[in-house]
């Protein structure tokens, strides 16, 4: 199997946000990808600038950030061929290599956009490398960017940053140092192609943790409503659990619920809704072990929403 790091650069609406085309709100304008084998050693590159078709100016920030020039965009061969020449060169043993979560789900959207056939496997399961950077060297929460991550590592910066072959490069320059032995386990999925049924939905064992992807619900009511969302378990063994904090919500898009398991003790689910591209909701649940702090905080939490719903209904009352 061979690793393809990939990174994207995009434009948008030069005229501002109320112009964009919902359903492409960012145009690939450049794909620059480098291709590892299991050891780690570079077998193949990709670069092509792409000329859009849908923004065909350069938003002026844009143009700052990436330092390209409308000339070479207005050169360049289009996304439908380039993305194919693309996929074709990634080749049939894969695994997709990305610094975040949105170069995979722009490039999907752009595939969309232009109708090309989508040949990815669902659940589509890839490395995000900054976050196993930061599980590795931080917290496993915060986020690195990419000059950061390269500065920690003392690597040399020999080219410049945000074009996207020499992002990749530097990516590829992480990756090569890191321990993947240590957190290969922690892959990501993809979230732009969602489950279509129940049967699809997505569950996840990380050995630390447990994650699942609903497909998608009209409403976010609809989903509280199904006992796949807002059913519990230990983490650890599976079993039955005793419920003492139930599902409550912290915001418009998170619920957080605490449980007991007999026998490992408390246990927290956190609920995030997340908006999919047609405008439906869907679940990503995570199911993880609750230390003294966690149980303290969600109790905390409980008890604010409820004080606060208390004094929401008093000001009514009073008018």
């Amino acid at each position: 199997m061979n690793y393809v790091l990939f990174d994207l650069e995009w434009n948008q609406c030069p005229q501002g946000k109320a112009r964009e085309n919902p359903r492409i709100p960012f145009e690939v304008v450049e794909i620059g990808a480098i291709k590892l084998n299991e050891k780690k050693e570079e077998i193949d590159t990709f670069h092509e600038v792409i000329r859009p078709l849908v923004y065909h100016k350069l938003h002026f920030r844009t143009r700052e950030v990436i330092h390209i020039e409308q000339t070479e965009l207005d050169h360049a061969r289009t996304f439908s061929p380039v993305v194919r020449d693309f996929l074709k060169w990634c080749g049939e043993d894969y695994k997709f290599v990305t610094w975040g979560n949105l170069d995979l789900i722009e490039l999907q959207r752009n595939m969309d956009y232009y109708r090309i056939r989508n040949p990815f496997p669902r659940p589509l399961f890839y490395y995000d490398l900054q976050k196993m950077f930061s599980l590795l060297y931080d917290d496993g929460k915060s986020r690195w960017s990419l000059e950061d991550a390269v500065e920690y590592l003392h690597l040399d910066k020999t080219r410049p940053f945000h074009r996207a072959l020499d992002d990749t490069w530097y990516t590829a320059e992480v990756m090569k140092r890191m321990d993947l032995t240590e957190v290969s386990r922690y892959e990501s999925i993809d979230y732009f192609q969602l489950p279509a049924t129940r049967e699809e939905e997505i569950f996840c064992d990380f050995g630390s943790y447990l994650k699942y992807v609903t497909r998608a619900f009209e409403t976010k009511e609809e989903a509280m409503a199904d006992r796949g969302v807002t059913s519990m378990r230990c983490c650890h063994c599976g079993l039955p659990v005793w419920k003492r904090v139930r599902w409550f919500s912290v915001g418009t898009s998170v619920y957080l619920s605490l449980v007991q398991c007999p026998r490992h003790g408390f246990i927290k689910g956190k609920i995030r809704m997340k908006k999919s591209l047609d405008g439906r909701v869907f679940v990503v649940k995570t199911i993880k072990e609750a230390d003294e702090d966690s149980v303290r905080m969600i109790r905390e939490k409980k008890e604010s929403m409820k004080n606060r719903r208390k004094e929401r209904r008093r000001r009514k009352k009073i008018r």
